[in-house]
């Protein structure tokens, strides 16, 4: 555990301490995984990314002057994740991510509903894997991150009218391609 930093009234934590760190920002690491996840499509790539955004995240601590912790580093963490992947990989297609490895498991599962889950979580996967990165990085913040368009405008440097235009045709190319999928099956 971090130690705290003592004010001179000696009970609280000093503003800009390791402390409001912790709270501030290292309680959305999971939100900053799966967003670094979803980006380069690497759960090894993705953890040095996170750990690389945290660092940073730390080392401008002092700069962060409130509002929305959690949308400042997804913002450092989109940021981190497209440099990387200009520097690791230019022109090459990238890993397939296998995500069962991080669902919980439910209570009693079923053969039966085990099947029928990991079926639809390979054909959403998928389809999520077809869409081009502009359209799955909102996806990802929207609907599993559940920001709002202003956050997500504001993390992918774009106008809200462009996230909600890429949110509407990402959806729809979504629904293109489970529809798809599910009639091939």
């Amino acid at each position: 555990m971090v130690s705290q930093t003592i004010n001179v009234h000696g009970d609280l934590p000093e503003p800009g301490s390791s402390a409001d760190f912790d709270r501030l920002v290292l309680a959305h690491l999971d939100a900053a995984y799966n967003l670094a996840r979803w980006l380069v499509r690497d759960e090894h790539d993705a953890k040095d990314i996170v750990q690389e955004a945290s660092l940073r995240a730390f080392r401008f601590f002092a700069g962060f002057r409130g509002g929305d912790s959690r949308a400042w580093l997804l913002k450092i963490v989109r940021n981190t994740a497209f440099t990387w992947l200009k520097s690791n990989r230019p022109n090459h297609p990238p890993a397939e991510f296998d995500e069962n490895i991080h669902l919980a498991l439910d209570d009693a599962p079923t053969l039966e509903s085990n099947l029928l889950r990991k079926a639809d979580q390979a054909m959403i996967r998928g389809a999520l894997d077809e869409l081009p990165e502009e359209f799955r990085e909102v996806v990802v913040l929207r609907d599993l991150e559940e920001l709002s368009y202003k956050e997500i405008a504001d993390i992918a440097e774009i106008p809200i009218g462009t996230v909600m235009s890429r949110l509407a045709r990402a959806r729809g190319r979504l629904a293109r391609s489970i529809t798809a999928r599910t009639i091939a099956a």
